[in-house]
């Protein structure tokens, strides 16, 4: 049984490892980008002077001048209205909402507009466009501003949607989605801009559409998303003590999606079990548990599959409640000790 973590790191065009957090990391792709490619520039609001609502675009405004940070008035429809027109006219917009819930004000442009012209022109056009948006749960900011709304976006074809779990991540598919040429919504969990881990130099990429096995073991597969993942990993490592061995795959882009790694996780442990912030209801773990269950996998299980998921309620504001109402790591960890203990 291995327990061992690995972090899967793709080090193309990398000049050494450095530790930083994960909103530094997306600065650090930020101005890399922008850097590389003059086409590059972010709006938003408050992402000039203040620096955004998070501090990511901090410092970029003195490097990059106004015309590349531009401040933009609090409309998200105009916002990405005119990131879509930018970059039909060829440039790489990369649009910052200050809290994912508030992409519902810009849904025409995001659903109607950015994801359908590649198709609707038959290919003659395009739409290069990122959007970046804090998402999830944690900080006390309730209902409104703490959803996780990835399976809105994953349903919508022509929008690729990635979850980066990891600062390294957060550089690496960052630098994936600008290179892009068709729309691509970058869910970043405010949990998550505080911690730190090993990121490569330079211009490192991480491909969309390749998953990462965070911890290996051979009795229960754990795929998790987003937040979940740092979870789920801390959840192995507590569950390797009592010897079970639990592999972690994180998929880190929903859309496209890695189905092989995960099915072949699958059926090298017998077990899954799926975790994600976000409410059971709709949730894009349950489109994992139907590919799991119309591949050959499926004759690989030892026990059903089971989801572990939001409650199906919006996001309470006392901090007890919002615990409560999210997979907490004594949650995962029981989760997955019954599901290997029952099988």
């Amino acid at each position: 049984m291995s327990t061992s973590t690995t972090v899967e790191l793709d080090a193309t065009g990398s000049e050494g490892i450095t530790e930083m957090s994960y909103s530094d990391a997306v600065r650090e792709a930020l101005s890399v980008a922008m850097t590389e490619d003059e086409r590059v520039f972010v709006l938003g609001e408050d992402i000039g002077v203040y620096g955004g609502a998070f501090g990511v675009t901090k410092g970029l405004l003195e490097k990059f001048g106004a015309d590349r940070i531009r401040d933009t008035p609090i409309s998200e429809l105009g916002i990405v209205g005119a990131a879509v027109g930018a970059a039909m006219c060829g440039m790489r917009p990369v649009v910052e909402i200050q809290f994912s819930d508030f992409t519902n004000q810009a849904m025409d442009q995001i659903v109607n507009q950015a994801a359908k012209i590649h198709f609707m022109l038959g290919g003659a056009a395009s739409v290069p466009m990122v959007l970046r948006a804090p998402s999830g749960s944690g900080t006390g900011a309730a209902a409104q501003h703490s959803q996780s709304l990835e399976a809105w976006f994953a349903h919508v074809p022509g929008l690729k949607v990635v979850l980066p779990a990891t600062a390294a991540d957060a550089k690496g598919l960052l630098l994936s989605a600008i290179d892009d040429p068709n729309p691509v919504i970058v869910l970043e969990h405010k949990l998550l801009y505080r911690t730190s881990g090993p990121v490569p130099a330079g211009n490192t990429r991480v491909p969309l559409g390749k998953a990462a096995i965070r911890h290996e073991g051979d009795d229960l597969t754990i795929v998790a998303t987003g937040v979940m993942v740092g979870k789920s990993v801390e959840a192995a490592k507590t569950l390797a003590a009592e010897g079970i061995g639990v592999t972690v795959v994180d998929p880190r882009t929903l859309v496209p999606f890695d189905e092989d790694t995960v099915l072949d996780a699958v059926r090298a442990t017998g077990r899954v079990l799926l975790v994600q912030e976000a409410p059971m209801t709709g949730g894009f773990v349950g489109e994992i548990a139907a590919r799991i269950a119309g591949s050959d996998a499926i004759y690989s299980l030892l026990a059903p599959i089971k989801r572990l998921c939001g409650l199906d309620a919006p996001i309470p504001y006392a901090p007890e409640l919002e615990k409560a109402s999210v997979p907490q790591l004594d949650d995962i960890v029981t989760a997955a000790r019954d599901l290997v203990r029952t099988s």
